[in-house]
This record gives structure tokens, sequence and C-alpha cells, in this order.
């Protein structure tokens, strides 16, 4: 794997390389790895996100050496440089037309697809439901025994390849409409009730003390979250700000996913 970053790295220094076809193979290997779930864009290491950049550039390089082409699947047809993921039932995962996943994204056994999409690069863990007209973009990191309800937007996140792509962790409960972007970091067991925008300048603060405490970026691990605003003064007068308010922890009775609606109903939430 060191040999197929090095030449990944000498290819994005260097775009004449796109002729040689030993560093072609290596973006085409990494690409296969990605879809087999060999690689990741991103791990957990210690107490924080690992980002792999340079699988990242694999996926930007791979656009360039793709050619469109037509491909048709029963009566639809379309024209892309991208081919679909197959062979759902080897991989143990259910998938509901008119559902679709990109090849170079990987959807762990047990997951279930609605009607949705998955971008390259993702990653849907296992017993995860993406939900009817829910969007995981590229390189989105999506945990175990996750929860995106419907229309739910997910953002990708593929430049600049430093950049961390948006990740949301095992066992939470993302409710219907909500738009998670930019990067955003949603810890494990986190609830956000319908409707909640996070973006990297979203305000979000913890309403559930005597004084606010306010995160940027990343929502902390159990917590229960709702759509809010916030004052703002501009030149032309006072104005309402959108937010996300924490206003609570998931109770111990809520730790299953079973129950996770339960997590909104217990602060009368919206699912």
């Amino acid at each position: 794997m060191e040999d197929t970053k090095k030449l990944i790295l000498e290819f994005w220094d260097d775009r004449s390389l796109s002729n040689s076809e030993i560093h072609r193979e290596a973006v085409l290997e990494t690409l296969e790895w990605l879809d087999k779930g060999v690689v990741r864009v991103a791990v957990w290491e210690g107490d924080t996100w690992r980002v792999f950049e340079w699988i990242k550039k694999a996926v930007l390089l791979y656009f360039g050496i793709q050619k469109m082409e037509t491909f048709e699947i029963g009566p639809l047809e379309f024209y892309d440089k991208i081919p679909l993921k197959k062979n759902y039932a080897a991989l143990g995962v259910r998938v509901v037309p008119h559902a679709i996943a990109r090849y170079g994204s990987f959807i762990e056994k047990g997951a279930i697809l609605m009607p949705s999409y998955v971008n390259i690069g993702a990653y849907v863990g296992e017993g995860t439901m993406v939900d009817t007209w829910a969007t995981v973009g590229s390189c989105a990191q999506i945990g175990k025994h996750v929860h995106l309800s419907g229309g739910v937007g997910i953002g990708g996140v593929l430049e600049p390849p430093q950049a961390s792509p948006t990740i949301i962790e095992d066992n939470c409960f993302i409710g219907s409409r909500c738009i998670v972007v930019e990067g955003v970091r949603v810890r494990k067991e986190a609830v956000l009730g319908a409707n909640v925008v996070l973006t990297q300048s979203t305000k979000i603060i913890d309403v559930t003390g005597e004084t606010p405490v306010y995160y940027q970026g990343e929502i902390p691990e159990r917590s229960v979250v709702i759509p809010g605003s916030y004052t703002k003064e501009f030149p032309a007068g006072s104005y309402q700000v959108n937010c996300a308010l924490i206003i609570g922890k998931r109770k111990a009775s809520t730790d299953t996913k079973v129950s996770l609606n339960e997590a909104l109903r217990d602060y009368h939430v919206a699912v």
C-alpha cells in the first residue's frame, strides 16, 4: 500500500503522468480498495479521526483518467465517468429501487438503502438505514447503526484533499430533512431533530445549563439537538439567524436503535 500511496502522490504533483500505466493502475487499485472497504478516507485512531489525504487525491485523479460512457440499466440510461456499485446480494446489503450507490463507495453488510444516493468515497456502516431521498456525499463517513431519515443531506468534502469529510458516528439518529455539511462531525449516539442544519459556521449552543455553552463544527456525544435561532445585528437592523440547540442528553433507555425516536419524544421534539 505504501508503494501505491507514493505513486498517487507523484501523479498528484505531476499530471503529465496521466499516460503512465503504473500511475493509472495505482489510482484504479485505490478505488477498488475503497469500493471493497479495504481502505477508508478517514478512520478513528485513538481519540480522533485521521484523514488520509492521499486517498482523496486518488479519487480526484480517478475523475481525470476516466472517460465518459453511456451505460444502461433496464430502461434507464446514464452517461457518466463513474459506474455504479454491483453485487449487493454478495455484500449482504438490502437495496430498494431506486437507490443508487456509486463505485468507490463502500456499504457494509446489513445496511439498508431506501431510494437514496451514496456518492464515491463514502462509507456506510453495518446496520445503517439510509432512508428515502437521503443523500450521502462524496467521502462522507457514516457509522454503524445510524438512521439517516427521509431527505437528509450529508455533504461531500472532496476538495481541498486535506479537508476533513463529514462524519456521522455510530448509533446516531439524524431526523428528517437535516443537513450536515462542510466536514461537521456528529459524535456517537447523538440525535438531531428534524430540520437541523449544521455547517462549519453554524453556532451550536448547549442550553441545558444556567449559561450557554458554544460549539462549532461538532456535536458532542449523546446530545439531543433541535433547530433554533438567535438575534444578530446587521447594518439594516436585527434579524434572526439559524443555530442548533443542544437541549439534553439521551437517556439510558434510548441506547438501542429501535428506541431512538424516544430520545426525541422525551424532549417533545419532531422526528
